[in-house]
């Protein structure tokens, strides 16, 4: 099997671009930070702090994420239920941060990442996939943008979804994201020494498509 592993922070693009580079090639798409987003929507139901390590592992019993593909893209299920939409809010972002520090979370979920990549040629997007999840992966790609880009993005996405943001308070979130992901114990954000950089700040979404589509051809 062919993996692609894309790493990077938080805003920057990398579900969608990667979604579309699947399509292009074939792949399976694997958004793995919607499987921690999902977690984290768990424990917010619940009413487990994130953050609290000791409760989320003994909340993990609870727990069952799973992947669908569908005609109009991956759709992730807690307990059955269809929560793809319901996972992208910025509580959910900031608690999947949390959770996502947590060894026994990354451990729950490490095995339906990995498993993936055994059965399929996978384009697989989070924060740790060419660093601890696929190492062997064939190409590896570091998708970033300045936090500033990102939190317009990100308010032009919200604003779309018929809930607009504050500029200010998103980048104060990204911000505050990106310390969490990068400083973490477990896992914490930062290129694959044989990464690609990609820096998406200059380009447009087709832009970042099609050179993602040439670093992938440039090293197959």
């Amino acid at each position: 099997m062919f993996a692609i592993a894309i790493d990077g922070p938080a805003g920057a693009g990398k579900s969608s671009v990667a979604k579309a580079a699947a399509r292009a090639l074939g792949f399976i798409y694997v958004d793995t930070g919607a499987l921690y987003r999902t977690v984290a929507l768990h424990m917010l139901r619940s009413g487990v702090e994130p953050a609290d390590a000791e409760a989320v592992e003994a909340a993990l019993a609870g727990v069952a994420v799973d992947l669908r593909h569908a005609p109009d893209g991956q759709h992730v299920l807690l307990c059955g239920e269809d929560v793809t939409d319901e996972i992208r809010t910025p509580a959910v972002s900031m608690a999947a941060s949390a959770v996502s520090a947590i060894p026994a979370v990354r451990k729950f979920l490490f095995s339906l990442q990995t498993g993936m990549a055994e059965r399929y040629d996978v384009i697989m997007d989070g924060r740790d996939i060419g660093t601890v999840v696929l190492p062997n992966a064939q190409v590896k790609v570091f998708l970033t943008a300045s936090a500033e880009e990102r939190a317009r993005r990100r308010c032009r996405e919200m604003e779309q979804k018929g809930t607009p943001v504050d500029y200010e308070q998103t980048l104060r979130e990204i911000r505050q994201r990106d310390e969490q992901d990068m400083n973490r114990e477990t896992a914490p954000l930062k290129p694959a020494e044989d990464s690609v950089l990609l820096d998406t700040s200059d380009l447009d979404f087709e832009g970042a498509v099609q050179r993602l589509l040439e670093i992938v051809r440039e090293r197959s």
